[in-house]
């Protein structure tokens, strides 16, 4: 059994984070031209002035181009993102529009822009943890939550297998021969035959059946059974549906590719470690009696 797959930040999700460490420091530019307004009457300008100036500066144009991907981590705390830059953009317009035209700003309205702008920092900061926390439990390449975390999952999924009268399996999946994969192919072939294979399990799985990636070739499945047959025939199907996917490649060619896997029944005050080391050895049972297919409990299929 190898070991659990390191994590690490996928690319696209640095980049989203590097966005909005530059939007936060454009608001921040922004706060500084109402500086200059205040000591020097200069005009501040439309992303200050206007009646939708919260959708002229540069974070309110980055915000909405981004408001679907905040709305997918925690769409309350987006709206409320959203609110509070309204708020801010509300309250300084009113002080800016005074100072400009001789008069001194309201000591009321520049409360409100205080407090506003220290909610909106709040509120990206939160996001930013979200963001960071959830790119670390999962892995780049399949884009499969990793090992790491696994335990809360587990233990609700036993529970409502228990509530359900059904059991919990644990099905440990290891891609056969996959060496041989990247040996002849090369590494990137290697990693699309993991892609592949991950959207080919992905499919075959019901919804509510956890899929991670436990490290190299190795994956892990939960599922809920009502028995051992029920669980043997969800695990025949998976093997045959990677046998029968072949991995296409760049050139036209095809990678067929088979999977062996090893299921153990978690017991009901089992640890996960304890049900994985089952697992794994189920896992080595079938890999010893010619891969492609499963085992569980020490039953070859």
């Amino acid at each position: 059994m190898s070991g659990p797959a390191t994590p690490r930040l996928a690319p696209e999700t640095g980049t989203f984070i590097t966005e909005l460490d530059a939007a936060v420091e454009a608001h921040m530019d922004w706060t500084r031209r109402i500086l200059r307004c205040a000591v020097l009457r200069e005009s501040p300008g439309e992303d200050v002035l206007a009646p939708l100036a919260h959708t002229l500066c540069r974070f309110g144009n980055w915000f909405a181009s981004q408001r679907a991907h905040f709305d997918a981590i925690d769409a309350a705390a987006a709206q409320r993102a959203a609110d509070v830059h309204r708020e801010m953009h509300d309250s300084i317009r009113s002080i800016c529009t005074d100072i400009v035209s001789g008069q001194a700003g309201q000591a009321e309205a520049l409360l409100g822009f205080e407090q506003s702008q220290s909610e909106l920092l709040q509120v990206l900061a939160g996001f930013k943890t979200l963001i960071l926390s959830s790119a670390v439990r999962h892995d780049p390449l399949t884009g499969l939550p990793l090992r790491h975390g696994m335990e809360n999952e587990f233990a609700l999924c036993r529970k409502e297998a228990r509530r359900n009268g059904s059991r919990l399996y644990l099905a440990m999946i290891d891609v056969d021969h996959f060496k041989r994969i990247n040996d002849s192919y090369g590494h990137p072939v290697g990693d699309m035959v993991l892609r592949h294979l991950a959207a080919t399990m992905r499919r075959s799985l019901r919804g509510n059946e956890p899929l991670y990636r436990f490290g190299g070739e190795e994956f892990l499945w939960l599922m809920q059974c009502r028995s051992a047959a029920e669980a043997g025939l969800s695990a025949q199907r998976l093997v045959t549906g990677i046998r029968e996917t072949p991995v296409p490649t760049a050139d036209a060619r095809t990678i067929r590719v088979t999977a062996t896997l090893g299921l153990a029944r978690a017991g009901e005050e089992e640890e996960l470690d304890d049900v994985l080391e089952r697992a794994d050895h189920a896992l080595y049972e079938g890999k010893r009696a010619g891969r492609d297919r499963y085992v569980i409990a020490g039953e070859e299929h």
